[in-house]
């Protein structure tokens, strides 16, 4: 696969000035949130559509320190806002929890305004500055020792403790022992943009927490566990102020277990994938993102790593753990990463041949290192569980979601490779039992943006009278799944007695990653913005309220908000089954 980017603005529905929300969050410390109130989609981990916040903290003590400055969409508003609360003259450090291209913007503007700046952060993060500016810079590394602290004044004493994961090796807590807060940066956070300043209602946000920690955590569970550890040798924390999303207050003990709980998950998980990337301006990291995001919903774990920072060892490690194996590059001058090439060296002298693997990677105007890789691969001998994926330039919402699925069907793939084969067996009496509830035969459909999925479905049952409402179990891995969040709208088409074999066998077929589910079927577009289909007997717009989680389901509850019939005299075709144990 290869694609190209395009710029799409957000509906002018959706469109919201962008500002910047202050509060006093402890003694001499202030919130600085930069508030985006788009419905942004431009990682997979935007995918909710909810806008964000990049949160950024300033402590006033006897010296300034500010924490995590925002990206290079907010330096103008940003610094606005900081320079009626400090003087740039009397600001003496900047904390980074990491450094990204993004965040270099910002701070390039602030420091021609502030040259005087100590620079506070990791030593890779300190290599990252080094190579990103062309003349001298005032850098403190921290390394996390004991003893290594930052004395503010007015009792503020700042310890700082090193978090690397393959996507920030450079990761930085920050700890202020005299107000008790914590600065985690990327950790805890959510994207969703609201009023909210603290997390103020657990259920509301439990969603939006849960699919942050998927999309950007469960790769990288090893180091995720190591930093929960590292949790354990802090004093009291009565304040989580993340870099994303609101400031963890009320909710503390619970985030912290479901991050012990979903990392528990991924690392008892029975299959596991090694993913290996290098990536030179983000977008190949994006990529493996999404891939890996694909291939944790299918129910198998992704151990990711950095390439640019791994040792030799552990990439041999890693790959013998693993049951297939996945690798990422971006091309630069025509060829791979030095990095990219010594991981492949290790990967051919290491990798059985009956693992699975696959290829991907970004680039500007060739993409040579991803032909490299593909050849060499192919000449070993190893199989493929998708076509390599080429992007150009950086990875639209529709290469996202080929990404995802890709990813999935990879999972899939390895599980079915893995499955012992078996006599199938007759059906025990409660899967008879079970197999006796029935229900109507529906196909979902749904649309956002430029990405459209849809499904078949037979376990669908009305649940309320008022409002109307009706709950609908889709699978895990289902490509359909990630558009299917609280908020979000679908159709649900009930198909017609006599009529369902056709559009039964068209959706029920596998479909290739980024496929159109819709080629040769006769759609027009709700007033929701969803397709639905011209032959079903009634279709239900609906918009989804919650959904549950249960086993290797989501029972989704969504409420009805306009419907059609469009064959008064059909009747509803209903699926009837033998077994309990499969659709």
């Amino acid at each position: 696969m290869t694609t190209t980017t395009s710029d799409s603005p957000a509906p002018a529905s959706l469109q919201k000035p962008r500002d910047v929300q202050l509060l006093a969050i402890a003694p001499d410390t202030l919130a600085l949130r930069s508030r985006s109130w788009n419905r942004l989609r431009f990682e997979i981990e935007y995918a909710l559509e909810r806008g964000t916040t990049a949160n950024s903290y300033l402590i006033r003590g006897d010296k300034r320190a500010l924490i995590d400055p925002p990206g290079g969409s907010f330096t103008e508003r940003f610094l606005d806002t900081l320079q009626q609360q400090a003087d740039f003259s009397q600001l003496d450090y900047v904390i980074l929890g990491h450094v990204n291209i993004n965040r270099l913007e910002t701070l390039q503007a602030l420091l021609e305004q502030a040259p005087q700046v100590t620079l506070v952060c990791s030593n890779p993060a300190a290599i990252t500055l080094r190579e990103a500016f062309d003349r001298p810079l005032n850098i403190q590394v921290m390394k996390g020792a004991p003893d290594e602290q930052l004395d503010l004044g007015q009792g503020h004493q700042l310890r700082f403790i090193p978090v690397p994961t393959p996507r920030w090796p450079d990761g930085l807590w920050t700890y202020d022992t005299y107000s008790q807060v914590l600065y985690t940066d990327k950790f805890f956070g959510a994207h969703i943009c609201d009023e909210r300043v603290y997390d103020l209602g657990w259920e509301a946000l439990l969603e939006d927490r849960r699919y942050y920690f998927d999309c950007l955590m469960a790769p990288s569970v090893r180091q995720v566990a190591t930093a929960l550890e590292k949790l354990e040798d802090l004093p009291k924390v009565h304040l989580i102020a993340p870099g994303h999303g609101p400031l963890v207050l009320y909710g503390l003990h619970e985030l912290v277990q479901l991050y012990q709980q979903r990392s528990q998950q991924q690392q008892t998980q029975t299959l596991s994938v090694t993913l290996i990337y290098a990536s030179a301006y983000g977008n190949t990291a994006t990529i493996a993102q999404a891939i890996a995001r694909g291939i944790t919903k299918a129910g198998v774990s992704v151990e990711s790593i950095n390439a640019e920072v791994a040792e030799t060892e552990d990439i041999r490690a890693a790959i013998e753990r693993g049951a297939g194996f996945l690798i990422g590059s971006p091309t630069l001058g025509g060829h791979a990463p030095t990095q990219i090439q010594t991981a492949l060296g290790t990967i051919l002298s290491t990798a059985p041949k009956t693992q699975l693997t696959g290829v991907f990677g970004s680039f500007g105007w060739s993409g040579e290192a991803i032909d490299l890789l593909e050849n060499k691969l192919k000449d070993a001998g190893y199989s493929f569980g998708f076509e390599p994926i080429r992007v150009k330039f950086k990875p639209t919402d529709v290469t996202l979601k080929f990404c995802e699925e890709a990813g999935t069907d990879f999972a899939q793939a390895l599980k079915k490779a893995k499955r012992p084969k078996t006599t199938r067996t007759p059906a025990s009496a409660v899967e008879q039992a079970v197999g006796r509830l029935v229900g109507s035969l529906s196909i979902v459909t749904a649309r956002q943006g430029e990405v459209a999925s849809a499904m078949l479905a037979s376990w669908v049952a009305q649940a309320t009278f008022t409002p109307p409402g009706f709950t609908v179990a889709v699978a895990k891995e289902r490509a359909i799944e990630a558009l299917m969040y609280p908020g979000s709208a679908f159709v649900l088409n009930i198909l017609a007695e006599g009529q369902h074999l056709g559009p039964m066998k068209h959706f029920l077929k596998p479909f290739a990653p980024g496929e159109d589910r819709f080629a040769g079927v006769e759609t027009e577009t709700a007033e929701n913005g969803c397709p639905f289909l011209k032959e079903a007997i009634a279709y239900l717009e609906c918009e989804v309220s919650s959904r549950m989680e249960c086993g290797d389901h989501w029972v989704v509850y969504a409420t009805v908000t306009r419907g059609e019939v469009l064959q008064p005299n059909a009747k509803t075709a209903i699926h009837h089954r033998k077994s309990g144990s499969h659709y």
